[in-house]
């Protein structure tokens, strides 16, 4: 065997292992978001939101397999707006750098990301089985033809629309869809007054939602490191290295400026806020975590985790009820990462980012808000007014998180 042979075969087993590692790292994050989501619903919804955690994962994983996958990368046209749909993921191509079933675990992590979004939005109101088959419609086809237009290729790409590791084709989308779903689903009852008071709901468990936070924190070395795609070359493994410093900088930037915003707004280290600051930090490096300096990723970060704050201060006050703040941390800082990624990388243009952000949410937003108004019309998409009182544990699911604090009568 030539030496040609055996290094190019050595680099390919490398970055399919990256590939896969890395993966692996991010399907880590689906415990990440079951920890926080359960930390920060009231304990009578924590089974609940644990079942939709689990599930979503398992059906985001087969819709994208069958059919999703091959929408967003398989036969399509360059710089076109309509996929070619088949099934299942295709056929190695010759000469590439990892293996085809690397690329399909990796990306469909991915997808399970977008989808976990939606379940802390519309959490502690919202019916089971509506959220289940919404997930297998996004994962299928509303994702897929966003990221057939960005990373597969389309039209977005062709435009110059950059997004190294998803702010928007991930997180914003997946913002998008949870927005589309809690105007129509309405708010929890007694978070808000007749005469515009916000009452706070507390979430049941502190000590979760930081496991939660740290667990994505964790993750998001391969959601981003992985995003390279190689690391078996001085120039790949260099930028692997960069982009992993830079992601942990923004994350701690971001926790960092939401202490003090929290400390100097109302005198308290908020922790709900803290969580969300670090996060909002991940979610706005993730568009470029490769070109900034690491002085410019805590920029990034630390402006993110002050917008989140104010955020979700914002959306209270306009009566959009988010229990976990998801749709500002990956949507409102989704927009923010996209929009600063011309500030550190030359070949990314203001006005490309923008119509990027603009037709990802228009798309994501539009058919999410058509999908879930059929599903209101037809199987409904609250619980009642009683099974909410109740709490979704004993409506849904029959089992009590904490049964040892539940009184017997």
């Amino acid at each position: 065997m030539e030496l040609s042979t055996t290094v190019s075969e050595l680099r390919y087993a490398l970055d399919t292992f990256f590939f896969l590692m890395s993966g692996a790292l991010v399907m880590w994050m689906a415990a990440g978001f079951a920890m926080l989501e359960a930390g920060l619903v009231r304990s009578k919804n924590t089974t609940e939101i644990l079942t939709k955690n689990l599930c979503l994962y398992a059906i985001a994983c087969t819709t994208y397999l069958v059919v999703g996958y091959n929408i967003m990368y398989v036969d399509n046209a360059a710089g076109g707006i309509m996929p070619s749909i088949g099934a299942l993921i295709g056929t190695q191509s010759e000469g590439a750098d990892h293996s085809l079933e690397s690329d399909f675990f990796f990306q469909v992590v991915f997808v399970a990301t977008a989808m976990s979004v939606v379940s802390g939005a519309v959490a502690e109101r919202m019916k089971l089985w509506s959220f289940l088959v919404f997930s297998a419609i996004l994962t299928a086809f509303i994702y897929p033809m966003e990221g057939y237009w960005t990373w597969g290729g389309g039209f977005l790409s062709e435009a110059g629309f950059s997004d190294f590791a998803g702010s928007g084709i991930v997180h914003m989308a997946g913002a998008s869809a949870a927005l589309a779903g809690v105007l129509l689903l309405g708010a929890r009852k007694g978070k808000y007054g007749k005469k515009g008071q916000i009452y706070p709901i507390p979430g049941s468990n502190m000590p979760l939602a930081t496991l939660g936070t740290f667990i994505l924190w964790f993750g998001w070395f391969g959601f981003n490191g992985g995003s390279q795609l190689m690391i078996s070359d001085f120039e790949n493994a260099t930028a692997v290295g960069q982009i992993f410093l830079n992601t942990n900088a923004a994350a701690a930037a971001g926790a960092i400026t939401a202490l003090f915003v929290c400390k100097t707004t109302w005198g308290k280290a908020d922790l709900t806020m803290v969580l969300n600051g670090a996060l909002a930090g991940l979610v706005a490096i993730t568009a470029d975590p490769l070109s900034p300096s690491p002085l410019a990723a805590v920029s990034v970060g630390a402006a993110a985790g002050a917008l989140v704050v104010f955020s979700i201060v914002g959306f209270d006050k306009i009566k959009i009820d988010d229990p976990v703040g998801a749709i500002s941390v990956h949507g409102v800082c989704g927009l923010f990462g996209l929009m600063i990624v011309p500030l550190n990388n030359a070949d990314a243009t203001f006005g490309a980012q923008l119509f990027g952000a603009v037709v990802i949410f228009a798309w994501v937003f539009g058919a999410s808000l058509v999908v879930w108004a059929i599903l209101k019309a037809t199987m409904g998409i609250r619980v009642t007014e009683d099974e909410e009182l109740e709490g979704m544990d004993v409506h849904d699911c029959g089992i009590d998180a904490y049964p040892e604090f539940v009184s017997v009568k």
